[in-house]
C-alpha cells in the first residue's frame, strides 16, 4: 500500500511538473509613454512574440514614464525586458549621471532605431533656428518631459552640455508627449522636448494643428561635439522633408541609439528566441512604425554601451555578425 501511494504521488508530481512546463511564461517589456515610439513598437513586438506559439513564452508590453523608470522596473524584476535610451544604458551600467549606483544585472539584445531629438519652439520665438534659441526664453514655460522620464534627463543633460541656463531662462513644465502637444496648442507652454524615432505621433499631430507656428530646432556639429563629452553617442540626423505635415525642408538635428535589453537572469534560450523573432519579423515591424526602417542586422550592435546577453550573442554569431570586444565581457 505504501509503495502504491509513493508511486501515485510521484506520478502526480510528474504530471504537475509537465503541466507547469507546458505553460507559456509571460515576460514584461517596459517601454515609454503612449505618444512616443517605444510604446507602439513594444506593443507590436510583444504581439509578434506572443503569436508564435512554438516559442514557449509570451511578452506583455507596458507603458511607462520612460528610460529612468524602466531601469527601476528591471532592477526590481517588475519587468524582464526594456527599451532604453542608449545613454541610460551607459549611465546604469557605469553608475553615472542620474544613476549613482551601478546596475549590472542587465544585458543588451540589440540597438534599435535612432532616438531623434525634437526640441520644438513656438516660431515667433525662434531667432537662429537652433537649440540655443531656448536659452533666450526669458522665463517662458517649456515642457521638458514627464518627471523621471528619458526625455527629462536627456533634455537636462543636453541643456547642461550646451550651457543653456534653464534655471533662469526657462520655467520647466513636466508633461508627457500628448499633454505637451495640447499645452503648446493652447498657449500654456512655448515649446516641448520630444525625443523619439520619427515620425513621432505627437510631432505629427502638433504640425497638423500648428503648422508654421511651430519649429523643430536644429543642432550644429559643435552642439553634438559638446553633447558627446561623456559618451560618444550622438550623431547628426536629418529629418527629411515631408516626414511631418507642412515640413517642406530637411531638419538637421541629433540622434542617439535606443537599445533593447533584458535582465541577465532571463534564460539564454528565451533571449535567443526573442532576438531571432525581432530580426525575422523586422519587415512587419517596419510596416507598423516608420522609425524601425532605420534598423538592420548589419548595424544591430552600433552604439550599444552594455555587453550582450548570451542568448543574443549566440544568435549574432550564427548570423555572422562581427561582435565588438566590449560587447563580449560582463
Amino acid at each position: 500500500m505504501i509503495r502504491l501511494l509513493v508511486i501515485a504521488l510521484i506520478g502526480f508530481v510528474l504530471v504537475a511538473c509537465s503541466e507547469q512546463a507546458g505553460e507559456r511564461r509571460t515576460y514584461v517589456l517596459t517601454t515609454g509613454t503612449t505618444g512616443g515610439t517605444f510604446y507602439p513598437v513594444g506593443v507590436a513586438l510583444s504581439t509578434l512574440v506572443s503569436a508564435e506559439e512554438e516559442s514557449g513564452f509570451s511578452v506583455s508590453a507596458i507603458s511607462s514614464a520612460g528610460s529612468m523608470e524602466n531601469i527601476k522596473l528591471l532592477r526590481d524584476n517588475q519587468a524582464q525586458f526594456a527599451i532604453l535610451l542608449g545613454i541610460f544604458g551607459a549611465w546604469a551600467y557605469e553608475g553615472s549621471g542620474p544613476i549613482r549606483n551601478p546596475y549590472k544585472n542587465f544585458r543588451s539584445i540589440s540597438a534599435m532605431w535612432p532616438n531623434v531629438e525634437h526640441f520644438v519652439l513656438r516660431s515667433d520665438l525662434v531667432s537662429r533656428g537652433n537649440v540655443n534659441d531656448i536659452d533666450e526664453l526669458g522665463g517662458e514655460r517649456y515642457s521638458i518631459g514627464m518627471r523621471n522620464s528619458g526625455a527629462e534627463y536627456t533634455g537636462i543633460y543636453i541643456f547642461d552640455a550646451l550651457g543653456i541656463d534653464y534655471d533662469n531662462e526657462i520655467s520647466l513644465a513636466y508633461m508627457g508627449y500628448g499633454p505637451s502637444a495640447n499645452a503648446l496648442q493652447d498657449g500654456n507652454i512655448v515649446g516641448m522636448n520630444i525625443p523619439a524615432g520619427p515620425p513621432v505621433t505627437t510631432i505629427t499631430r502638433a504640425f497638423a494643428l500648428l503648422g508654421d507656428d511651430m519649429t523643430v530646432l536644429e543642432f550644429t556639429e559643435e552642439d553634438i561635439e559638446s553633447m558627446n563629452y561623456e559618451f560618444p553617442l550622438w550623431e547628426t540626423y536629418a529629418i527629411e522633408a515631408g516626414t511631418y505635415p507642412t515640413q517642406e525642408t530637411t531638419i538637421n538635428t541629433a540622434a542617439s541609439p535606443n537599445i533593447f535589453v533584458a535582465r541577465e537572469d532571463v534564460s539564454e534560450e528565451i533571449v535567443y528566441n526573442m532576438t531571432r523573432m525581432l530580426w525575422e519579423n523586422l519587415a512587419t515591424l517596419q510596416e507598423i512604425h516608420g522609425a524601425t526602417k532605420a534598423m538592420a542586422i548589419e548595424i544591430a550592435l552600433n552604439g550599444i554601451p552594455v555587453p550582450l546577453h548570451p542568448g543574443a550573442l549566440r544568435y549574432y554569431r550564427e548570423q555572422g555578425v562581427d561582435i565588438p570586444d566590449h560587447l563580449l565581457g560582463g
